[in-house]
């Protein structure tokens, strides 16, 4: 019964908000985009927004050094720039748009990979870019920085020649917090966390107290409350959309 419950949060948007905003989110920028417009999916793994862009000319980059497990959908995509994603060979301008969700983080120098992108886009070119603010370990070894702040980006981005940042938050801290109390009950879980034996007995009755407010209560009530969150001062992480300077 546990097994199906975790299965359902996890797959709910009460837990795995973070995911299906940002899907939405490229969706939506997807389709704003004209026909034909030339897109550049870095660190693309398996490709999760292909089809999204079908309308467009799409590319993908990526370093392929991950672990199938270690991907979306347990393997990497037709890779067409299989490099690192400071030093992509293709000539100045050459893309309507980057597309690059959550790789800053694994990227060993990220202020070099967003100077990458202005050379790579066209003046007037869009970026669409999205990284964690807070998360846990993943994808390791390839995971160097814990989180960007709305102000690296806002200084990072100008100096690279970017104009009309847009940073906005994916959810609030409450949200966030309700992420982790259902991973705090399931990490816990009697008999399924490795402790001796005597403890589990012990913690058993305790977890049966706190599993209903944790994996349920608190991720409800956070979901509801979450709009009332003015600072969003640690939230799970930004989408941020930037407008490659004319006069760059």
């Amino acid at each position: 019964m546990f097994r199906r419950l975790r299965n359902f949060l996890v797959g709910s948007d009460t837990f795995a908000f973070n995911v299906r905003n940002r899907d939405r989110w490229v969706a939506e920028h997807a389709r704003s985009l004209p026909a034909g417009s030339r897109v550049l999916d870095v660190g693309a793994g398996s490709a999760p927004y292909r089809s999204l862009f079908g309308h467009c000319n799409y590319k993908t980059q990526d370093f392929v050094r991950l672990r199938d497990e270690q991907l979306r959908y347990g393997g990497y995509a037709p890779i067409d720039f299989v490099c690192e994603a400071h030093a992509i060979p293709a000539p100045a301008g050459s893309f309507d748009v980057i597309l690059c969700t959550e790789v800053l983080e694994h990227v060993p120098e990220p202020i070099a990979v967003i100077d990458e992108f202005a050379r790579l886009l066209r003046p007037g070119g869009r970026l669409f870019l999205t990284a964690p603010l807070g998360s846990g370990i993943h994808q390791e070894p390839y995971h160097f920085y814990g989180g960007y702040t709305p102000f690296w980006y806002e200084r990072f981005l100008s100096s690279a020649g970017f104009t009309a940042i847009a940073v906005v938050a994916n959810a609030g801290t409450l949200r966030h917090i309700g992420q982790e109390t259902i991973r705090f009950a399931a990490m816990t879980r009697p008999f399924g966390m490795k402790a001796p034996l005597p403890l589990q007995l012990l913690w058993l009755p305790f977890w049966l107290v706190l599993a209903p407010m944790l994996l349920l209560g608190v991720p409800l009530a956070a979901r509801f409350l979450d709009r009332y969150d003015r600072e969003q001062r640690f939230t799970v992480g930004y989408h941020v959309t930037a407008v490659r300077r004319r006069d760059s």
